[in-house]
């Protein structure tokens, strides 16, 4: 179970309840709890890129303070610099989808969208909204992105009508019918 946790972690924007994860894992909160200690000595060595950090009963992975100048300037030029095609591709599912969940996305893409997805929050084109779940995070374009873009509405977008269709069977779609 400890390579699940961490992967769990790994792909996460943000921080886990101790619950959450023990509803994904399907264990007790104690042995997570344990499984986040094990992983904490390992990860928690001045000799690692990386952290297990907590705060009252969230954990999250994150990068080691050591590394923040590198990974500052990483990440500013990610969020400076030009959209991917993937970044745009996901971006455009995003609005004319939207609100649309994480796993939807990944049905439509065909991979996994995690890094993508974090980034265009970076850069403030996409948001969680408020049908998120810790486990089934779901996103919309922001107002900056409407606003970036000159438009009143996202329905101005083109052919928004015709590309706005909800095909997709998932826990996010079915709650929205």
């Amino acid at each position: 179970m400890l390579k699940q946790l961490e992967a769990l972690l790994f792909v996460s924007a943000k921080p886990f309840t101790i619950k959450s994860l023990a509803q994904l894992l399907r264990a007790d909160e104690s042995r997570v709890d344990a499984w986040i200690d094990e992983l904490a000595e390992i990860y928690n060595d001045d000799a690692r890129g990386v952290r297990i950090v907590r705060n009252g009963n969230e954990v999250q992975l994150m990068s080691s303070p050591d590394c923040r100048a590198l990974v500052e300037e990483f990440l500013k030029e990610e969020i400076t610099g030009e959209l991917t095609r993937p970044q745009l591709e996901t971006l455009t599912i995003v609005a004319y989808r939207g609100p649309i969940s994480k796993p939807d996305i990944e049905q439509i893409r065909g991979i996994n969208c995690t890094l993508i997805l974090r980034n265009l929050a970076w850069r403030g084109l996409i948001e969680e909204t408020d049908m998120s779940t810790p486990e089934i995070p779901a996103y919309r374009v922001s107002m900056d992105f409407v606003r970036y873009l000159g438009l009143t509405s996202i329905e101005q977008l083109p052919q928004f009508e015709a590309l706005n269709i909800c095909e997709i069977s998932s826990p996010l779609s079915q709650s929205q019918q």
